[in-house]
């Protein structure tokens, strides 16, 4: 008994300091929120400082609610379209059979090889071509659709969805669309909020796209406004810190509010590849 109580205790004491390890960076991003810019560059603070409503004004004086705003629009709608794409095309290739199904599938697979940056060219001149240049919709229409999306939801239906629920709620002549919302959907709730949470995170932190296809302030989301908080004078450094504070937040207090389930769908999508 002692030595499972030891153990116990040693494994907490682990847990403990693995955990301080990946909180310390957050720790100091809001601390160094609270100084001077300059003073930032003497060392890391670990201890508040007294300049965090001046950096509050610098960051909301650049209209950085409006940044806030376009992510949430663009977070929460690509997720919304991306669970629902993926969740459809999940289901066909889990729990239908029709000819080039495994070639269909094999080519979702595929897509994900291919390194987005290889066709970001040809993704410029597209959104150009029908006008979605400044606009929120490259960020939202395009990311709906993604490999890894149909991949994990293929998978995680395959092993915990059983086809039998499926064929007797058919005998009993209920359609489609009636066994998919009141069955299927009901039966794959993890999976739909850790997928959900991913593509949601994902999207909120996308650079490289919005940094490309937006170019008005009024379009910007959080990443592409943090990088614009500069006086004609000097880099705001502590500005700049204050924000990406800001943006984190709701990052943080989605997963810990939804935690439990993206554990759950993380372990048990992983039964069945």
């Amino acid at each position: 008994m002692k030595a499972k109580s030891m153990k116990k205790l040693l494994l907490m004491v682990f847990l403990i300091f693995c955990s301080l390890i990946f909180v310390f960076p957050f720790y100091t991003m809001i601390m160094m929120s609270t100084y001077y810019s300059e003073d930032i560059y003497k060392g890391i603070p670990l201890l508040p400082g007294g300049y965090l409503l001046e950096n509050l004004k610098t960051v909301f004086s650049a209209h950085f609610e409006v940044f806030y705003i376009n992510s949430l629009i663009t977070a929460v709608s690509a997720a919304f379209l991306s669970v629902t794409v993926s969740c459809l095309c999940g289901y066909s290739f889990a729990k239908f059979e029709y000819k080039g199904r495994k070639l269909l599938f094999n080519f979702v697979m595929i897509t994900m090889m291919i390194p987005a940056q290889l066709g970001l060219v040809a993704f410029v001149v597209e959104m150009k071509g029908i006008g979605w240049i400044n606009t929120l919709l490259p960020l939202i229409i395009p990311p709906a659709a993604t490999g890894f999306g149909v991949y994990w939801m293929k998978n995680y239906m395959s092993g915990t969805l059983p086809s039998e629920i499926l064929e007797s709620a058919r005998i009993d002549g209920a359609g489609e669309l009636r066994i998919f919302f009141h069955i299927a959907v009901p039966c794959i709730k993890p999976a739909l909020l850790s997928l959900g949470l991913i593509n949601f995170v994902s999207n909120w932190n996308s650079y490289l796209i919005p940094l490309i296809v937006l170019n008005k302030p009024e379009t910007y989301t959080v990443p592409i406004g943090i990088i614009s908080l500069n006086s004609s004078y000097r880099n705001d450094l502590a500005a700049k810190i204050t924000a990406l504070s800001l943006g984190t937040l709701p990052l943080i207090i989605l997963f810990g509010i939804t935690s439990k389930s993206f554990i759950s769908g993380i372990t048990m999508g992983a039964v069945k590849g």
